[in-house]
């Protein structure tokens, strides 16, 4: 069992508001230079970057975590998380047959841009990433479970696509096992105001659009790690999440 620093909201270039200089490598670099032990991939609708990202934080000893920031259909952001590339990259086969498409116009949102492990742009993604999908909050939890990934509302502290600002509350149902909070002093106050979160896991994550964003002073947490490998530290994280370790 040992302490990790993670930061498990994190946008590449592929992210239409993030920075270009979000690539995987720099991203990488900078929870090195963070001390960030474990850092998730989240673009908007969309996990192509993260073999990129895989390959990055091997060279760096960052523990990467697959995930992204699905949109619903309400648009509420929920952070999904995966244990292996494999089961992101299904997922995102999943969430690309439920989006709903229209051209992006880089000049009004940016760059999507799609990269290798050396930071080579290899493609860009041409439809719009950030709108809603055709998925509902409802439904969010049974498919990431469905393809082995633990899932819960990002940024519920914001007015932007927080599920408490579209809902007025936190939503009983579907169930979730956590929630992530962007400043972490607003804990108490929402656990008071919303007794739903009480007994969750609350995770506090930077949200980085620039690597500006990155914080010196991230989430911790406790994770068995033994006999060790990046592997086996993921899918326990997942498990605390998920309440199922």
């Amino acid at each position: 069992m040992s302490l990790y620093t993670c930061d498990l909201h994190v946008h590449s270039c592929l992210s239409p508001c993030a920075d270009n200089d979000n690539t995987p490598n720099n991203l990488a670099g900078m929870a090195t230079l963070n001390n960030i032990s474990i850092m998730a991939l989240t673009d908007h609708n969309s996990s192509k970057n993260c073999p990129a990202f895989f390959e990055a934080c091997r060279r760096y000893g960052v523990i990467p975590v697959p995930g992204m920031e699905l949109t619903t259909a309400e648009e509420i952001h929920v952070i999904c998380l995966f244990p292996t590339l494999d089961q992101a990259m299904a997922f995102n086969e999943l969430v690309d047959s439920k989006r709903i498409r229209f051209p992006n116009d880089k000049e009004i949102f940016g760059d999507q841009l799609i990269m290798n492990g050396e930071d080579e742009v290899i493609g860009e993604e041409e439809d719009f990433l950030t709108n809603a999908t055709e998925i509902s909050l409802e439904e969010v939890p049974e498919l990431v479970e469905k393809y082995g990934g633990v899932c819960y509302p990002a940024h519920i502290d914001r007015e932007a696509n927080g599920c408490i600002a579209i809902l007025g509350t936190f939503p009983e149902t579907p169930y979730f096992t956590a929630a992530e909070l962007h400043d972490p002093e607003n804990e108490e106050e929402y656990r008071e105001k919303y007794p739903l979160l009480q007994g969750k896991r609350i995770i506090v994550s930077s949200d980085a659009h620039y690597l500006t964003d990155l914080r010196e002073e991230n989430f911790t947490i406790e994770i068995p790690d033994e006999p060790y490998s990046g592997q086996l530290v993921r899918e326990n994280l997942l498990k605390i999440i998920g309440n199922r370790l």
